[in-house]
């Protein structure tokens, strides 16, 4: 079984608990205003890789976790639940951002299958006019935390600020995270 992925950042820790393999897959129907990455929203684009050959590139990566995010990664639920199985197989946590809302996803079974193999999610359609301005790795006011599972519930990493990653790869300038409140609104 194969992803569509849009962008990979092997270690990280702009998004989320930990350092952590930042996996985001091609694809959203949802296509949020504002979006950070509309390049994501086609389905075309990126490349395919096999969950197995991601599951090597994690465990080598020696993270604490697996990030999904997007484009949008329940709407490749089946792919992204066979990487998240064996991603906690190897004691692994494992978070996701969605645009979807739980309850939605609940009512879909692939929706209930990554769910049970997620540790963190994030939900909600990011709302550029509800900037979030207290909670870190959350983009808007609107969307929700969800600890699924006790494994990042009492992590203080969820107090310190949001944080940009910029790096410099094979030419290309890389830049991920969050930039929070202050930055977005052109304060230092």
């Amino acid at each position: 079984m194969s992803l569509r992925v849009a962008h990979r950042v092997p270690r990280t820790t702009a998004e989320g608990p930990g350092v952590r393999y930042a996996l985001w897959v091609q694809g959203c129907s949802i296509r949020c205003a504002g979006c950070c990455n509309p390049g994501m929203f086609p389905v075309e684009g990126g490349e395919t890789i096999e969950v197995e050959a991601l599951l090597a590139e994690i465990v080598a990566a020696d993270v604490e976790g697996l990030t999904l995010l997007g484009g949008e990664p329940f709407e490749q639920a089946e792919a992204c639940v066979e990487l998240a199985r064996a991603v906690r197989a190897t004691g692994r946590s494992v978070m996701v951002f969605t645009g979807y809302r739980r309850e939605d996803l609940e009512q879909r079974p692939s929706g209930r299958a990554l769910l049970a193999e997620t540790d963190v999610l994030v939900d909600g359609p990011y709302d550029r006019a509800q900037p979030e301005r207290t909670r870190r790795w959350i983009g808007s006011s609107n969307q929700r935390v969800h600890q699924l599972t006790d494994r990042h519930a009492h992590d203080p990493a969820w107090q310190l600020g949001d944080e940009v990653v910029i790096t410099l790869r094979r030419g290309l300038l890389e830049v991920h995270g969050w930039p929070g409140a202050p930055l977005l609104e052109g304060r230092r």
